[in-house]
């Protein structure tokens, strides 16, 4: 582990961002994943051209991860590569991450962080800000995350190595992912009813609205339904203000 220093993380997480650079049907990241792993199988089989060949070889085969949680694997890989940990091992290993890896990112990522940064910026964008306010919080609520997580992938992997298990069963990452569902449905239902207070001129528009605004707090916490009825209050109270209208 003292071989891989500080220059060679960086260069680690930084080629990261390219994992998906080479997505194919036949091998999926695994062309990726082995250029990211590069500058570690240089150090260790530095003078050694057909020994770095095999080990290319070994991790260009078929491998699959969400984009962001891939550094988990990167820095478990490459530390067993340090070890001297045997090749069968390796592939095992690599196998056994591919399914957990790709539903934990789809579930937090895809699924509750990006829907949730997207509701953010359009109420920051229904609050009056400019567009490009709203463009500037969802690229910073969004790459909070994305960020983190690359980064926290790679140092997990490199200090737990075959025992990033325990990371994986964190409850922390499904936390997360409640969070922020949970929150996007608080945002889902601001919007909805935000969208409707733009038309709102009168004293009775501005009491549905602020009616729909605190449904969408008391509800958009508990239960993804919540939004449902919050879109039907929305509704309701647009044929209402255009009855008083």
């Amino acid at each position: 582990m003292k071989r891989i220093s500080g220059r060679i993380r960086l260069a680690l997480f930084l080629r990261s961002f390219a994992v998906q650079g080479s997505w194919n049907y036949q091998t999926l990241i695994g062309t990726g994943f082995a250029y990211v792993l590069i500058p570690v199988l240089r150090v260790l089989y530095d003078g050694d051209r057909e020994a770095m060949r095999s080990a290319l070889r070994r991790h260009v085969e078929v491998f699959n991860s969400h984009p962001y949680l891939a550094t988990l694997a990167v820095g478990a890989v490459a530390r067993l590569e340090c070890e001297g940990a045997q090749e069968a091992l390796i592939r095992r290993f690599k196998n056994a991450l591919r399914g957990s890896l790709g539903s934990l990112g789809d579930q937090l990522v895809w699924a509750a962080w990006r829907p949730m940064s997207a509701l953010l910026a359009i109420v920051v964008l229904l609050f009056g800000a400019p567009w490009w306010a709203g463009l500037i919080v969802f690229l910073v609520v969004y790459n909070a995350l994305h960020l983190g997580l690359r980064s926290w992938g790679l140092q997990t992997g490199l200090r737990e190595g075959i025992d990033i298990g325990n990371a994986l069963r964190s409850p922390a990452i499904s936390r997360w992912a409640h969070w922020a569902s949970n929150t996007g449905a608080l945002l889902a239902g601001l919007a909805s009813v935000l969208a409707v207070s733009v038309f709102a001129t009168g004293p009775t528009e501005s009491g549905i609205t602020a009616l729909g605004i605190l449904a969408g707090v008391a509800l958009g916490y508990r239960v993804r339904s919540g939004i449902w009825v919050l879109l039907a209050l929305v509704w309701i109270g647009g044929i209402v203000a255009r009855m008083v209208v």
